[in-house]
This record gives C-alpha cells, structure tokens and sequence, in this order.
C-alpha cells in the first residue's frame, strides 16, 4: 500500500536536526582539541639550564613560540599561607564552597545529588621555575599562570559541613523538592618546591626569561604531572572526542537514510501506481472498443468491470470506489483493487442520494 506521504515526520526532522547539530558541535572539539595534543606532542623541549639565554638570545625576536619546560615552583617575594594547614605555603590558592542539594527528578522518582558552586576565590603571588640543581642559577618567570587551559592545585584541604534542619524545614524541602545536604569547604593550592611542567611561548625580555601564553591559538599549561602523563591525558581527551563524533555521524547518517529510503519508496510507488493506471485506462479503452461503445456514453459513476451498474463499494484500506457489489463478490481470492492491486481488507457499502 501507498504511503501517506513523502515528506519526514516531525520527530524524524527534530532528530536528524538534533544529531547534526551535536555532530557539528562534537567535531569541531575533537578537531580543536586534535591540533592542540598535535602542537603539543611537536612544542620545543627545553632545560632550565646555564645555556637558556644563550638560547633565546639566539633565537628570532628572543622567543621560541611553543616550548615545553620543567622546574621547581619558587616565590618572587613573598608566599601564601594556607588557612587551614599549618607550614603550608605556595604561590597559588583557590578557596570554594559548594552546595550540595538533593533534588527530586519527577521522571525517575528518585532524589539526585546536585552541586552548586557558591563562591570561589583565588589569590596569587609571583613565581619562577628554577632547575632542581641548586647550581643553576636561571629562573622562568611565569606569567598569567590563571589563563592556563590546565592548572594543577593540590587539593591541601576539605570539609563539609552538613546542614541542620529542623523538622518544618524537613517538611518544606520535600514539598519543594529541594534538600540541601551542606556545604563542602576546599582549598587548592600549588605549593613552594612543587615540580611543574609548563607549555606556552617563551620569551627574553629585559635579560628576564619569561613563560607566557603562547599566540596563534595554542593552549598554555601548568601541570603538575610530567610531560609524557600530560600528552597522553590531551591524546585520550581527543579519542573520546572522536568517538563521540563518531556516534553522532552514525546516528545522522542513519537518520538521513531512513529520510532519504522513505522517499525513494514513496517515488517508486507513485511510479508504480501511475503504470496501474495507465494500463487500466488502456484496457477500459480497449474494453469500450470491443462491447462497441462510446466512452462518453459510459456514467462517470458506471462500475468500472461491467460498466452497466453503478459503483456501490469502497475498498479499505486504499479507499478507491470502482465496482459494484457484484463484481466485486466475482473477483478472485485473495481480492484485490481492480486500480492499484491493494489487497482489499474490507468493503464499506456505498449509497448514493
């Protein structure tokens, strides 16, 4: 039987829409985040050694565009202490507090654990890195180590502090629900004597070497895992990108062809039912010839097999009106349309006024 219509249904357009959108969306990660684990895995390895201003003096415009290089973290002037641990002090301190609320999902039924960032703040003083031999006396100087698409804190403090609820809060909260758990309490910090791989444009500038965000769209690091963790941590974050688009494709690709074979079946069938009706007109033509009548002799309401009573049934499920009770019942099994050859489910009798 013919289909309805060609054109997609709404659900159909909403998810080839959807899955292009997160394809599009997904590649163009993977493909930045692709050029990134590239330029990294290529950047310049550099020492901090007696010959690094040699080097950059050397270099054009005193700078090596994308360097990667490794030393020990060390204050400028002064440090930061931090306020929960006792000689504890580094260059670097982040202090959060997060919300931790249940919330009722009304899909599920259940309570979910949601977190809900309620301040943080982050304090900063100078540093360098320096060689871990005491004997080198040279010193990077890093800059805006907060622009960092990767900075490593050391986790040096957490506590959480539950909320107390009385039983009228406990009422409210499950008739909003909303339940907040408390309030999680932690502080971060890059510490002094810190070993730090840093990756961005290094620069001599003023006899001071500097590391600074690197231009052209390349990604500034300060880690606190060596090299190689730090280009295989980038690689698998580019795998899961790739395979997340991967997925998406497929789901698009897929939900095109569906689109595209439902029209190729709706093309073939409409060529199909026109062949069926140019061969019916034909031998109605050639029936009229050889009973010696006048096409526009015959009603327009004549059934179309005897062309002598009027049409008195409607076939189900193709719905077309073309014969009389009588032809009908002398039609062979299993019965079908006389115009499109649809099997006839069942037939509505037909009274005209």
């Amino acid at each position: 039987m013919m289909e309805n219509s060609a054109r997609p249904s709404t659900t159909q357009i909403i998810l080839l829409a959807t899955s292009s959108a997160f394809t599009a969306f997904f590649y163009s990660v993977y493909r930045k985040k692709s050029g990134s684990a590239c330029r990294l895995k290529e950047a310049t390895k550099i020492s901090i050694d007696q010959d690094l201003k040699n080097i950059l003096s050397a270099a054009p415009g005193k700078c090596v565009p994308y360097v990667v290089i490794q030393g020990v973290v060390k204050s400028v002037k002064e440090t930061l202490s931090s306020q929960f641990v006792d000689n504890c002090k580094g260059v670097i301190e982040r202090l959060t507090l997060q919300e931790h609320i249940m919330v009722w999902n009304r899909t599920t039924h259940l309570w979910n654990n949601c977190e809900k960032k309620i301040h943080q703040r982050t304090n900063m003083v100078p540093f360098d890195l320096v060689s871990h031999d005491d004997s080198v006396d040279v010193a990077v100087r890093v800059l805006k180590p907060l622009d960092a698409a990767e900075l490593d804190l050391e986790k040096v403090y957490e506590t959480f502090h539950p909320t107390v609820q009385s039983f009228t809060d406990v009422i409210g909260h499950f008739i909003s629900g909303e339940r907040p758990k408390g309030i999680q309490e932690t502080e971060e910090m890059l510490k002094v004597g810190a070993t730090v791989t840093g990756v961005g444009e290094l620069v001599l500038d003023r006899n001071i070497i500097k590391l600074q965000p690197p231009k052209q769209g390349m990604q500034y690091y300060i880690s606190q895992v060596d090299y190689e963790s730090l280009l295989q941590k980038q690689q698998s974050s580019v795998k899961i990108w790739k395979i997340l688009t991967v997925v998406f494709g497929i789901a698009t690709c897929a939900t095109l062809f569906f689109i595209l074979r439902k029209q190729y079946r709706h093309y073939k069938e409409q060529k199909r039912q026109k062949s069926i009706q140019e061969e019916f007109r034909e031998m109605q033509s050639q029936r009229f010839r050889e009973m010696n009548l006048e096409e526009d002799l015959i009603s327009t309401n004549a059934c179309i097999i005897c062309l002598s009573c009027d049409r008195s049934c409607v076939f189900l499920e193709c719905g077309h009106v073309c014969s009389c009770d009588e032809c009908y019942q002398a039609l062979p099994t299993p019965k079908k349309c006389p115009i499109c050859r649809s099997a006839i489910s069942r037939v509505v009798p037909l009274y005209s006024s």
